[in-house]
Protein backbone atom coordinates (compact mmCIF):
# COMPACT_ATOMS: atom_id res chain seq x y z
CA UNK A 1 0.00 0.00 0.00
CA UNK A 2 1.01 3.58 -1.08
CA UNK A 3 -0.25 7.02 1.15
CA UNK A 4 0.59 10.21 -0.21
CA UNK A 5 0.06 13.05 2.66
CA UNK A 6 -0.25 16.58 1.63
CA UNK A 7 1.32 19.25 4.40
CA UNK A 8 2.12 22.57 5.55
CA UNK A 9 4.10 20.95 8.26
CA UNK A 10 5.76 17.58 7.20
CA UNK A 11 8.26 17.76 10.47
CA UNK A 12 4.64 16.97 12.55
CA UNK A 13 4.74 13.66 10.27
CA UNK A 14 8.73 12.90 11.02
CA UNK A 15 8.68 10.64 13.96
CA UNK A 16 4.92 8.80 13.63
CA UNK A 17 6.23 6.71 10.74
CA UNK A 18 9.89 6.25 11.96
CA UNK A 19 9.25 3.72 14.88
CA UNK A 20 7.06 1.04 16.24
CA UNK A 21 4.69 -1.21 13.62
CA UNK A 22 4.86 1.33 10.98
CA UNK A 23 8.70 1.48 10.99
CA UNK A 24 8.71 -2.24 10.02
CA UNK A 25 5.60 -2.24 8.05
CA UNK A 26 7.66 0.38 5.78
CA UNK A 27 10.83 -1.45 6.18
CA UNK A 28 9.13 -4.77 4.83
CA UNK A 29 8.15 -2.90 1.94
CA UNK A 30 4.44 -3.52 3.01
CA UNK A 31 3.41 0.16 3.19
CA UNK A 32 5.09 3.39 1.63
CA UNK A 33 4.46 6.66 3.38
CA UNK A 34 5.45 9.85 1.55
CA UNK A 35 4.88 13.38 3.22
CA UNK A 36 4.88 15.95 0.61
CA UNK A 37 5.52 19.49 1.27
CA UNK A 38 2.70 21.91 -0.02
CA UNK A 39 5.22 25.11 -0.09
CA UNK A 40 6.97 22.85 -2.82
CA UNK A 41 4.02 23.57 -5.12
CA UNK A 42 3.25 27.07 -4.86
CA UNK A 43 4.18 30.09 -7.00
CA UNK A 44 3.49 32.75 -4.57
CA UNK A 45 6.52 34.53 -3.05
CA UNK A 46 7.84 33.39 0.43
CA UNK A 47 6.05 29.80 -0.53
CA UNK A 48 2.41 31.33 0.29
CA UNK A 49 0.01 28.75 0.82
CA UNK A 50 -2.89 30.39 2.70
CA UNK A 51 -5.19 33.94 2.17
CA UNK A 52 -7.80 35.88 3.85
CA UNK A 53 -10.97 34.41 3.13
CA UNK A 54 -13.59 36.54 1.11
CA UNK A 55 -16.26 37.66 3.14
CA UNK A 56 -13.82 38.72 5.83
CA UNK A 57 -13.96 36.92 9.18
CA UNK A 58 -11.24 35.72 11.42
CA UNK A 59 -8.51 32.86 10.07
CA UNK A 60 -6.84 32.36 7.03
CA UNK A 61 -7.93 29.95 4.22
CA UNK A 62 -5.50 27.24 2.60
CA UNK A 63 -5.38 28.30 -1.13
CA UNK A 64 -7.04 26.52 -4.19
CA UNK A 65 -3.93 26.77 -6.38
CA UNK A 66 -1.02 25.07 -4.53
CA UNK A 67 -3.39 21.80 -3.31
CA UNK A 68 -4.50 21.37 -7.04
CA UNK A 69 -0.77 21.79 -8.49
CA UNK A 70 0.51 19.23 -5.67
CA UNK A 71 -2.46 17.03 -6.50
CA UNK A 72 -2.12 16.83 -9.64
CA UNK A 73 1.33 16.59 -9.59
CA UNK A 74 0.90 13.27 -7.70
CA UNK A 75 -2.04 12.24 -10.01
CA UNK A 76 0.47 11.87 -13.06
CA UNK A 77 2.59 8.91 -11.41
CA UNK A 78 -0.01 7.50 -9.07
CA UNK A 79 -3.83 6.99 -9.39
CA UNK A 80 -5.75 7.13 -5.99
CA UNK A 81 -8.52 5.08 -5.23
CA UNK A 82 -9.58 7.11 -2.44
CA UNK A 83 -8.21 11.62 -1.91
CA UNK A 84 -9.11 12.11 1.69
CA UNK A 85 -9.54 15.37 3.43
CA UNK A 86 -8.93 15.43 7.43
CA UNK A 87 -11.42 17.49 8.26
CA UNK A 88 -13.83 18.21 11.58
CA UNK A 89 -16.86 17.58 9.15
CA UNK A 90 -16.36 14.56 7.75
CA UNK A 91 -17.75 10.96 8.48
CA UNK A 92 -16.25 9.84 11.75
CA UNK A 93 -13.54 7.60 11.42
CA UNK A 94 -13.98 3.97 12.53
CA UNK A 95 -12.60 0.60 12.90
CA UNK A 96 -15.15 -0.57 9.59
CA UNK A 97 -13.67 2.15 7.45
CA UNK A 98 -10.23 1.38 8.87
CA UNK A 99 -10.74 -2.44 7.59
CA UNK A 100 -12.55 -1.03 4.24
CA UNK A 101 -9.15 1.86 3.59
CA UNK A 102 -6.97 -1.24 4.27
CA UNK A 103 -7.79 -2.88 1.30
CA UNK A 104 -6.77 -0.33 -0.93
CA UNK A 105 -3.77 0.03 -3.02
CA UNK A 106 -3.50 4.33 -3.00
CA UNK A 107 -4.37 6.72 -0.65
CA UNK A 108 -3.94 10.15 -0.40
CA UNK A 109 -4.36 11.91 2.59
CA UNK A 110 -4.83 16.27 2.61
CA UNK A 111 -4.03 17.70 5.60
CA UNK A 112 -6.03 21.23 6.53
CA UNK A 113 -4.90 23.92 8.06
CA UNK A 114 -6.04 27.55 9.14
CA UNK A 115 -9.59 27.60 8.78
CA UNK A 116 -9.35 24.74 6.00
CA UNK A 117 -8.92 24.31 2.60
CA UNK A 118 -10.95 26.52 -0.84
CA UNK A 119 -14.02 24.73 -1.34
CA UNK A 120 -12.92 24.52 -4.76
CA UNK A 121 -10.31 21.62 -4.18
CA UNK A 122 -13.33 19.61 -1.82
CA UNK A 123 -16.01 20.01 -4.51
CA UNK A 124 -13.42 18.79 -7.35
CA UNK A 125 -10.65 16.62 -6.32
CA UNK A 126 -11.66 14.80 -3.35
CA UNK A 127 -13.98 11.92 -2.88
CA UNK A 128 -13.78 11.14 0.81
CA UNK A 129 -13.85 13.70 4.12
CA UNK A 130 -12.89 11.79 7.33
CA UNK A 131 -12.70 13.15 11.04
CA UNK A 132 -11.25 11.32 14.09
CA UNK A 133 -13.81 12.91 16.26
CA UNK A 134 -15.71 15.49 17.00
CA UNK A 135 -12.81 18.61 18.52
CA UNK A 136 -10.91 20.49 16.20
CA UNK A 137 -7.06 20.15 16.05
CA UNK A 138 -4.56 22.82 14.87
CA UNK A 139 -4.17 21.01 11.54
CA UNK A 140 -5.02 17.31 9.96
CA UNK A 141 -1.05 16.15 10.68
CA UNK A 142 -1.94 14.30 14.18
CA UNK A 143 -5.00 13.22 11.75
CA UNK A 144 -3.41 11.66 9.18
CA UNK A 145 -1.09 10.03 11.68
CA UNK A 146 -4.01 8.55 13.09
CA UNK A 147 -5.52 7.14 10.21
CA UNK A 148 -2.22 5.83 8.59
CA UNK A 149 -1.63 4.02 12.06
CA UNK A 150 -4.99 2.45 12.09
CA UNK A 151 -4.70 1.08 8.52
CA UNK A 152 -1.19 0.50 8.15
CA UNK A 153 -1.52 -2.02 11.29
CA UNK A 154 -4.26 -4.24 9.07
CA UNK A 155 -2.10 -4.95 5.91
CA UNK A 156 -1.47 -8.47 5.51
CA UNK A 157 2.30 -9.18 6.90
CA UNK A 158 2.43 -6.36 9.43
CA UNK A 159 1.75 -7.33 12.50
CA UNK A 160 3.28 -10.32 13.50
CA UNK A 161 0.03 -12.52 14.46
CA UNK A 162 -2.09 -11.34 12.09
CA UNK A 163 -4.57 -12.72 14.04
CA UNK A 164 -4.06 -10.02 16.87
CA UNK A 165 -6.00 -7.58 14.88
CA UNK A 166 -9.12 -9.39 14.43
CA UNK A 167 -9.41 -9.58 18.03
CA UNK A 168 -8.51 -5.48 18.77
CA UNK A 169 -11.62 -3.52 20.24
CA UNK A 170 -14.68 -2.28 17.79
CA UNK A 171 -13.67 -5.46 15.69
CA UNK A 172 -17.18 -7.29 15.48
CA UNK A 173 -18.72 -4.31 17.22
CA UNK A 174 -17.30 -5.42 20.64
CA UNK A 175 -14.58 -3.73 22.98
CA UNK A 176 -11.68 -5.84 24.05
CA UNK A 177 -11.55 -7.84 27.09
CA UNK A 178 -9.50 -7.88 29.97
CA UNK A 179 -5.90 -8.92 29.59
CA UNK A 180 -3.35 -10.68 32.11
CA UNK A 181 0.37 -11.43 31.92
CA UNK A 182 3.03 -12.65 34.88
CA UNK A 183 3.10 -12.44 37.44
CA UNK A 184 0.01 -14.59 38.11
CA UNK A 185 -0.61 -12.63 41.78
CA UNK A 186 0.48 -9.40 42.51
CA UNK A 187 -0.31 -7.93 45.95
CA UNK A 188 -2.73 -10.47 46.12
CA UNK A 189 -4.47 -9.12 42.88
CA UNK A 190 -5.04 -12.36 41.01
CA UNK A 191 -5.07 -13.54 37.55
CA UNK A 192 -8.85 -15.05 36.65
CA UNK A 193 -8.22 -18.91 37.16
CA UNK A 194 -9.98 -19.64 33.69
CA UNK A 195 -7.08 -18.32 32.01
CA UNK A 196 -5.03 -20.41 33.59
CA UNK A 197 -6.52 -23.56 33.06
CA UNK A 198 -5.54 -24.32 29.57
CA UNK A 199 -9.15 -25.41 28.52
CA UNK A 200 -9.05 -23.01 25.54
CA UNK A 201 -12.65 -23.49 24.52
CA UNK A 202 -13.38 -22.13 27.86
CA UNK A 203 -11.32 -19.01 27.73
CA UNK A 204 -12.86 -17.87 24.16
CA UNK A 205 -16.12 -18.26 25.58
CA UNK A 206 -14.93 -16.44 29.07
CA UNK A 207 -13.31 -13.20 26.87
CA UNK A 208 -16.18 -13.17 24.26
CA UNK A 209 -18.47 -12.58 27.56
CA UNK A 210 -16.27 -10.26 29.04
CA UNK A 211 -16.29 -8.32 25.49
CA UNK A 212 -19.67 -7.98 25.89
CA UNK A 213 -20.11 -7.43 29.20
CA UNK A 214 -17.13 -4.12 28.27
CA UNK A 215 -19.04 -3.01 25.67
CA UNK A 216 -22.78 -3.19 27.35
CA UNK A 217 -21.02 -1.42 30.20
CA UNK A 218 -18.78 1.33 28.43
CA UNK A 219 -20.16 1.63 24.90
CA UNK A 220 -23.92 -0.08 24.82
CA UNK A 221 -24.49 1.90 21.55
CA UNK A 222 -21.95 -0.48 19.79
CA UNK A 223 -24.44 -3.14 20.40
CA UNK A 224 -27.61 -1.75 19.27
Amino acid sequence: MKIDIITVLPELLQSPFAHSILKRAREKGLLEVNVVNLRDHTLYARAQVDDYAFGGGAGMVMMVEPLVQAIESLQQTTRYDEVIYLTPDGETFNQKMANSLSLKNNLLLICGHYKGIDQRVRDHFITREISIGDYVLSGGELAAAVLTDAIGRLIPGVLNDETSALTDSFQDNLLAPPVYTRPEEFRGWKVPDILLSGNHKRIEEWRQEEAVKRTAERRPDLLE
